[in-house]
């Protein structure tokens, strides 16, 4: 005789319903989050506290570390989202209009303004090249991604995941290390971060693919041959 347990109910049927629309939520909220975490203007922040964390620039005073850091969040965070958060408030525009790729094209401006005048002030302290070459890997990035936008959607959260793969490439020939842990995580990461716009209905595949490729090549150009 059939057991009770397999007998397919109205109940049952709306408890499984209700069990794929959580799962859905949850794996939305999930990419949202990663969407957050692992945005691209973040990136160049971290690649310096890494140099000063696992490089002999950790030898250097703490006051000048703190200065270059402050000076790197001022100049590709605070300032490009405060003055584009103003743009957009004077422009009546809610935040999600930000998303199409014809009304990208001034924040990505914003962007490689603050950028450019970041490495300038840098430049005044006599770094390494191979520091300075993280915000050239930016603003190569950057540009790339301004000229595809201008045709055709491009995923800068791609671009930025794949600039960190370039980056570990291009530092492991710099300082001679083997790179394979940081790699298989900077993989993992980018995998969930390109995961994440697909599941936001953001970018399509061929877009996160693009970013990828862009933000790999110009970290690594920007990187290893500045």
């Amino acid at each position: 005789m059939e057991s009770d347990t397999n007998i397919i109910t109205p109940a049952n049927r709306r408890a499984t319903a209700f069990d794929r629309r959580s799962n859905a939520r949850r794996l939305l909220v999930g990419a949202r989050w990663l969407s957050s975490i692992f945005r691209p203007e973040f990136f160049p922040m971290l690649g310096f506290v890494v140099l000063f964390l696992f490089t002999y620039l950790s030898l250097l005073p703490w006051t000048l570390k703190g200065l270059i850091l402050l000076l790197v969040l001022l100049g590709t965070i605070v300032l490009p989202r405060l003055t584009i958060r103003f743009w957009r408030q004077t422009q009546g525009w809610e935040r999600h209009l930000l998303r199409l790729r014809q009304n990208r094209f001034f924040p990505y401006i914003i962007y490689l303004l603050y950028y450019a005048f970041t490495l300038h002030l840098l430049n005044r302290f006599h770094l390494p090249r191979y520091m300075s070459g993280i915000l050239v890997a930016s603003l190569l990035i950057q540009g790339t991604c301004i000229l595809i936008n201008t045709k055709w959607k491009i995923s800068m959260h791609a671009a930025g995941a794949g600039g960190v793969i370039g980056a570990l490439i291009a530092y492991s020939l710099i300082f001679f290390f083997n790179p394979l842990w940081w790699l298989s995580i900077s993989i993992l990461i980018a995998g969930l971060v390109g995961s994440s716009r697909l599941l936001l209905r953001q970018h399509n595949l061929w877009q996160v693919l693009a970013g990828y490729c862009v933000g790999l090549i110009g970290a690594f150009v920007g990187i290893f041959f500045f």
